[in-house]
C-alpha cells in the first residue's frame, strides 16, 4: 500500500516547528538549511502548472468555501463580472439569486482566463484584492483564497519586496494556476484542484474522471509528495463541437458537468456524459442589457429547426447544431445527424452462417449415405 504523505496548513507549521526544534537540538545549520529547501520545492512544485500552448484559453479553479457563504460573495472575491458565468460553471439555473447559499467547504467551480508564459500557466490579470487590516500574505493565499496560490508566488506576481510590509488598501493580483494545453492529443480544460486531507491520485483520479499516471506526469508528483490544501492540475474531459475555426468562440472548449454562454451571451452551450461528450447548445432567451437583440437561430439547410432542436426519422436523429458566431451579429449553425438504433448483436451474421453451413454439412452426409445404401 503506498504511503501518502498529507498536511494541512496547520499540520504544516507544527511539522517545520517540530523538525526545526529536532535539529536545534543536533546543533547543524545545514540540516536546518535542507529542510528549507525541501519545504520550499514541495510547495512550488505543487502549484506550477505546466503550460507550453501560445494561446489564451479559460481555465477553472475550484475553490472550497472557508465558511457560509453566498454565491454573490464568492463572485465578488474573484472580480466574475456576470454572476450568470459562475451559474453556469456550476451548472446552476440561470434564474438562481446572488444570496444562494454556499455551505462551509462545498467547492464552487470559478472559471477564469488563462494565459502561459515560460512554460507556466497563470489567471490573466485576475482576481485583484484589496488589502484588508491585518492582512498578511499567508493569510490571504492560505486562508482567502483556500491554496490555490501560494505567499512566494503572491509575493513574486506583485513585487513585494517584503513579505511582511503590505499596506491596508493596496490591491494585489492573485496569480491562480492553470494551463492551455492539451492532453494525450485531446482538447481538456485544466482544473485547479484543492487536495483534501486523506486524498490520493487515484481517488482524485477517480472523482474527476481521469488516471493517475496523467496526474503524475501534468504535476511531476506521487502520492508521497501530495500535499493536502494546495493545487494540484487535473484535466476535464471536454465537449466536441461543431464550431468553424473562423468563428469569434473558435477556441471554446467546454469542461464534462459544466456550461458557458457564448455569442455575446446569446447561446448557452453544455458538455455532459448524457449527450456523448457532444456540445448541446441553445439560445439563451436572456434579457441583454441595452436592448441588445440576439439573432435569428435557424438551421443552414432546415426549414423547421432552430438551434438545439431535434428531429427523429427512422434510426435518424438531426439535431442543430451551434457552429459559432461573426463580428456582424450572425450565428453559425449546423445539421448533425446521427444514427440512433441499436448495434447488431456481435458476430450475429458470422453465427447464423455458422448454423447454416453446420445443417448444410449435416444433410449431406445423409444424402450420401442414401445413395450408398441404394447402389448397394
Amino acid at each position: 500500500m503506498t504511503k501518502t504523505s498529507l498536511f494541512s496548513s496547520e499540520s504544516y507549521v507544527e511539522f517545520v516547528h517540530e523538525e526545526a526544534q529536532e535539529m536545534a537540538h543536533m546543533g547543524t545549520s545545514i540540516a536546518l538549511l535542507l529542510l528549507m529547501i525541501f519545504l520550499s520545492a514541495s510547495i512550488s512544485t505543487a502549484q506550477n502548472f505546466k503550460c507550453n500552448s501560445t494561446a489564451k484559453c479559460r481555465a477553472l479553479v475550484g475553490y472550497p468555501s472557508p465558511n457560509t457563504t453566498s454565491i454573490g460573495n464568492i463572485q465578488t472575491l474573484f472580480n466574475i463580472k456576470n454572476l450568470r458565468t459562475i451559474l453556469a460553471a456550476n451548472d446552476l439555473p440561470a434564474s438562481t439569486q446572488k444570496n444562494y447559499t454556499i455551505q462551509a467547504q462545498q467547492v464552487v467551480k470559478i472559471p477564469i482566463p488563462c494565459v502561459c508564459s515560460n512554460n507556466t500557466g497563470v489567471s490573466n490579470k485576475m482576481p485583484v484584492y484589496n488589502i484588508k487590516k491585518d492582512d498578511g500574505l499567508w493569510h490571504i493565499a492560505v486562508e482567502v483564497f483556500r491554496g490555490l496560490v501560494t505567499q512566494d508566488r503572491l509575493q513574486a506576481a506583485n513585487n513585494i519586496s517584503n513579505s511582511n510590509v503590505i499596506i491596508e488598501g493596496q490591491n494585489l493580483t492573485i496569480p491562480l494556476p492553470c494551463s492551455c494545453d492539451s492532453v494525450n492529443n485531446q482538447k481538456v480544460v485544466h482544473y485547479a484542484h484543492v487536495v483534501a486531507k486523506g486524498s490520493t491520485l487515484e481517488s482524485i483520479a477517480q472523482q474527476f474522471g481521469t488516471d493517475k499516471d496523467t496526474l503524475v506526469q501534468l504535476n511531476g508528483i506521487d502520492d508521497s509528495k501530495l500535499l493536502a490544501d494546495s493545487a494540484i492540475d487535473v484535466p476535464l474531459q471536454a465537449c466536441s463541437s461543431s464550431i468553424r475555426p473562423e468563428s469569434l468562440d473558435s477556441s471554446l472548449v467546454v469542461a464534462n458537468g459544466t456550461s458557458v454562454f457564448t455569442a455575446n451571451n446569446c447561446v448557452k452551450c453544455k458538455c455532459g456524459a448524457a449527450n456523448k461528450f457532444t456540445l448541446q447548445c441553445e439560445p439563451t432567451n436572456l434579457k441583454l442589457p441595452n436592448n441588445v437583440t440576439c439573432p435569428s437561430m435557424a438551421c443552414d439547410g432546415s426549414d423547421s429547426l432552430t438551434l438545439g432542436n431535434t428531429t427523429t426519422s427512422g434510426c435518424s436523429q438531426t439535431t442543430c447544431a451551434y457552429a459559432g458566431y461573426a463580428s456582424n451579429q450572425t450565428i453559425f449553425t449546423t445539421l448533425n445527424t446521427t444514427s440512433t438504433c441499436p448495434a447488431p448483436a456481435p458476430n450475429s451474421n458470422n453465427a447464423s452462417r455458422i448454423v447454416l453451413n453446420s445443417n448444410f454439412f449435416i444433410i449431406s452426409i445423409h444424402l450420401v449415405l442414401l445413395y450408398l445404401y441404394l447402389c448397394h
